[in-house]
């Protein structure tokens, strides 16, 4: 699985959307698909490879906190609405805390959300 980040601008002048870009956030994809990997998360892990990301998918869109108990490094958490971006933050490690609405909640090593904004889409492709 990968994780693609799509984006456009439009522009002012023409009202025309330019070309979206594309770019892979990660290529290797875990989906923390039960009770217990989500309460775990990236909680007693020491790192993650650059190319990685954790999804948490839920039943519906509500606001979606995260912390970083437990969790040595900093990190790029993502949220998204039907594979809308409605937020990204930095999380610090240790002591970070995030919230934001949600139906899907990403996280990725500090830095790989560079460049992600609201309104932009991420989706997970197979």
């Amino acid at each position: 699985m990968r994780l693609i980040h799509r984006s456009g601008a439009i522009d002012p002048e023409a009202g025309d959307p330019t070309p979206p870009r594309e770019r892979v956030l990660a290529s290797d994809v875990e989906v923390a698909d039960s009770l217990v990997s989500q309460t775990r998360g990236l909680m007693f892990r020491r790192s993650v490879p650059d190319d990685y990301a954790l999804v948490f998918r839920f039943d519906g869109t509500d606001s979606r906190s995260l912390h970083m108990l437990f969790v040595p490094f900093a990190i790029d958490a993502v949220w998204l609405v039907e594979g809308e971006v409605t937020k990204v933050k930095r999380l610090r490690p240790w002591i970070g805390l995030g919230w934001g609405t949600a139906d899907t909640v990403v996280e990725l090593p500090a830095g790989a959300a560079d460049g992600v904004e609201p309104g932009d889409t991420v989706e997970i492709v197979e």
